[in-house]
C-alpha cells in the first residue's frame, strides 16, 4: 500500500472514530407509564458545542450545565467538539433529571466503544460528581420491570433503600460519577441483585405471599351501637365492597370509615408496590408498610383535584391514590354533580383516565368506594329529639343530587340510628380482622385473583353461585323490586362475602337474604 493510499485510509478511520455515535438506554415517564428512551451521542467537528434535542423538557436543558460541572470536577476536558445528544424516540416528550448520568457518561467515554444494550442508566448529578435520586425513579423501574423491558440497571446508591423493593431486576449501585464510570468500563461488572422484605406479618398461599399488620390506632370498639353499620362494614371490607352509610350528625359514620383502613385484607406484594409508586408520582416518600390507603378529599375539592389533571401534564388525583385502598367521601350530596358522575367510570373501570390538549394518560383506580351522608339537609329527619326544619322539596332536593346509575354502583347502604345513652361498645377492630383475614383466606384458596366486590360478570358466575333455595328468593326479589342486571350482580357478590365471613362453601338462603337487606330503598 504506497502513502497516498495510506493517508486516504486513515483518514477514513478518523473520519469513523469522529462520528462514531454511543447509546445508552434510560426512560421517562408518561402518566404512571415508562417509555424506553435511547440516549445518544455524537461528536462531530465544528464550532464547540453542546446541545441536548428530541423534545427535551427544561429539567433536562438544564442538565447541561449540572452535567459540564460535574465531569470538570472529575478532571474531564472537553473536547474542540461539537457534542450533539439525541433522545430517541424524538416524538415523545421527555423530562426528569434522572438522564443527567447517561448523558454525562456519553460525554466522558467518547473516545471508548460502548455496548451496554441490557443496561439501563438513571441518577441526577451534582455539582459535584455525586449520583442523586429522583422521585421518579420507583414509578420508572416499576413500570419498565412490569413491561418486562428490564434487567439490570444503574443506579443512585443511595435510593437503593426504596429500589430494592421491586424483585426481578439487577442494580450497580453507584455514588458518584467516577464510580459509574469505572462500573461501566469493566466489562465483567456484575449487577448485585437485592432483596428487601415487609416488617409485617404475612399468609402464604401456593406461590403468592401476603401481608398485613395487626396495628388498630382507630379502633372499632371506641364506636358504640351501629351494631348493623358495624356488621356492613365488616362484611363491606371482607369483600372491599362499596359501602354508604345515612344517618343523623354525630352517630358515628365518619368513625365508622376511618377505622376500616385498619381492618382491611391483606396485600400482595404488587400491591405494595403499586401503592408506593402512586405515592412517588404524587411526591411523596412511602413507607412501604403493607396498610392500604385512605382518601377522604374535602366536598369543596375541584374535578382535578379529585381526579387528576393539569394545563400542560395530568398530575395524579385522589382516585388514583386511593388505589388499591379507601376513597371516602364523606357528606356526599355536597360534592358536585361533575365530580359524582365523572365517579361512576372508574368505580365500573377500575382505571381514570385523564386528557388533556398535550397528554393523555391513565391511571390504576381499583379502590374501595365509601361514603357518608345525612338523610336531609339539616340532619334531623332521623333524629328522635331533634325536629327537622326541611321541606319535601328542599329532602327531595337533596336526595336528587345522586343519580341511580351513580348509586347503582354501591353494594351495601346503611342507614344508621342515633346513639343512645345506653348503647355499649360492640366488637374489636382485632377480631373484626381477623374475621376478615379468614375471608379473605377463603377468597384465595377459591382460586380468585380479586376479591369479591371487584368481581368480574364472569367470575360472578363462577364463583358466586346460589343453592336452589336461595335461587328462588333471588327469583321472587327480582320480580317486587325490578332489580337491575347490576344490582342482582352486587348482591350475588355481598352473599358471597357473607358465606365467606360464615365459612360456608355455599350461598344459601341466610346469606342471600342477608345481602338483600343491605339493598338500597328507593
Amino acid at each position: 500500500m504506497n502513502d497516498a493510499s495510506r493517508n486516504v485510509m486513515e483518514s477514513i478511520a478518523e473520519a469513523e472514530r469522529a462520528v462514531r455515535i454511543n447509546t445508552l438506554s434510560c426512560a421517562t415517564l408518561e402518566g404512571a407509564t415508562a417509555r424506553e428512551i435511547r440516549v445518544e451521542a455524537s461528536f462531530t467537528k465544528g464550532l464547540p458545542g453542546f446541545s441536548v434535542v428530541g423534545l427535551a423538557g427544561n429539567d433536562i436543558q438544564e442538565a447541561k450545565e449540572r452535567v459540564k460541572a460535574a465531569l470538570i470536577t472529575n478532571e474531564f476536558v472537553f473536547p474542540p467538539l461539537k457534542i450533539t445528544i439525541s433522545l430517541a424516540p424524538s416524538e415523545l416528550r421527555k423530562s426528569g433529571s434522572h438522564l443527567d448520568l447517561a448523558i454525562a457518561l456519553l460525554i466522558a467515554l467518547n473516545k471508548d466503544q460502548i455496548e451496554r444494550d441490557d443496561l439501563f442508566v438513571f441518577g441526577e448529578l451534582g455539582l459535584d460528581g455525586k449520583v442523586r435520586g429522583s422521585s421518579q425513579l420507583f414509578p420508572l423501574l416499576l413500570s419498565l420491570k412490569e413491561q418486562g423491558r428490564i434487567r439490570r440497571a444503574m443506579v443512585p446508591a443511595e435510593a437503593m433503600e426504596y429500589l430494592a423493593h421491586i424483585p426481578g431486576i439487577s442494580y450497580l449501585p453507584v455514588a458518584t460519577l467516577e464510580e459509574a464510570l469505572a462500573a461501566i468500563r469493566s466489562e465483567g461488572e456484575s449487577a448485585e441483585s437485592f432483596r428487601s422484605d415487609y416488617r409485617a406479618e404475612q399468609i402464604e398461599l401456593g406461590d403468592h405471599r401476603y401481608f398485613y399488620q395487626r396495628g388498630y390506632p382507630d379502633d372499632f370498639r371506641e364506636v358504640k351501637g351501629q351494631e348493623v353499620a358495624k356488621r356492613a362494614a365488616l362484611i363491606a371490607a371482607a369483600g372491599m365492597h362499596n359501602f354508604l352509610m345515612e344517618g343523623s350528625p354525630g352517630c358515628g359514620k365518619s368513625m365508622i370509615a376511618k377505622r376500616l383502613a385498619y381492618i382491611l385484607p391483606p396485600m400482595e406484594e404488587r400491591e405494595i408496590l403499586s401503592v408506593a409508586k402512586h405515592r412517588f408520582l404524587d411526591g411523596q416518600t412511602p413507607d412501604f408498610v403493607p396498610v392500604r390507603p385512605f382518601r377522604s378529599p374535602h366536598h369543596t375539592a375541584t374535578p382535578a383535584s379529585i381526579f387528576g389533571g393539569g394545563s400542560q401534564s395530568a398530575r395524579i388525583g385522589e382516585v388514583a391514590l386511593a388505589h388499591e385502598g379507601i376513597l371516602f367521601f364523606d357528606e356526599l350530596p355536597h360534592f358536585s354533580k361533575q365530580v359524582l358522575e365523572a365517579l361512576r367510570e372508574p368505580m365500573q373501570d377500575r382505571r381514570v383516565h385523564i386528557a388533556r390538549v398535550h397528554s393523555k394518560v391513565s391511571y390504576d383506580a381499583d379502590f374501595m368506594f365509601v361514603a357518608a351522608m345525612n338523610p336531609c339537609p339539616c340532619g334531623n329527619l332521623l333524629a328522635e329529639s331533634r325536629a327537622c326544619r326541611c321541606s319535601e322539596s328542599e329532602i327531595k332536593r337533596y336526595r336528587n343530587r345522586l343519580s341511580d346509575p351513580f348509586l347503582d354502583r354501591i353494594d351495601l347502604f346503611v342507614t344508621m340510628q342515633e346513639v343512645k345513652s345506653e348503647d355499649q361498645k360492640g366488637e374489636t377492630s382485632a377480631g373484626m380482622h381477623r374475621q376478615v383475614i379468614e375471608a379473605f383466606v377463603r377468597q384465595k384458596k377459591r382460586g380468585q385473583e380479586r376479591l369479591n366486590g371487584k368481581l368480574t360478570e364472569a367470575e360472578v358466575d363462577r364463583f358466586c353461585a346460589l343453592d336452589s333455595e336461595a335461587e328462588t328468593i333471588l327469583a321472587q326479589a327480582v320480580r317486587r323490586f325490578a332489580l337491575s342486571h347490576r344490582s342482582i350482580v352486587s348482591i350475588k357478590k355481598v352473599a358471597r362475602t357473607i358465606a365467606d365471613l360464615e365459612g360456608s362453601e355455599s350461598i344459601g338462603k341466610k346469606h342471600l337474604l342477608e345481602a338483600l337487606s343491605y339493598r338500597r330503598r328507593k
